[in-house]
């Protein structure tokens, strides 16, 4: 998968199988997480998002775990 960095104060880089849903987010602290089941519209929504710390806080912290 590859991992695009990107610009935010919490988050280095995100990454996205849209044929899995499954999302890698590398954060600022060094720590990567992965996320299962993540609809294309949500990785969307990350990327395009003008805080990514805010979206990941509000829409996909505590959900889409493998």
């Amino acid at each position: 998968m590859e991992m695009k960095r990107v610009n935010s104060s919490a988050i280095n880089a995100v990454g996205y199988d849209p044929a899995t849903r499954r999302m890698k987010i590398t954060f600022k602290q060094g720590n990567t997480y992965d996320f299962c089941g993540v609809p294309a519209d949500i990785h969307s929504g990350l990327m395009n998002s003008g805080s990514k710390g805010v979206y990941y806080d509000r829409v996909i912290r505590d959900r889409y775990q493998c």
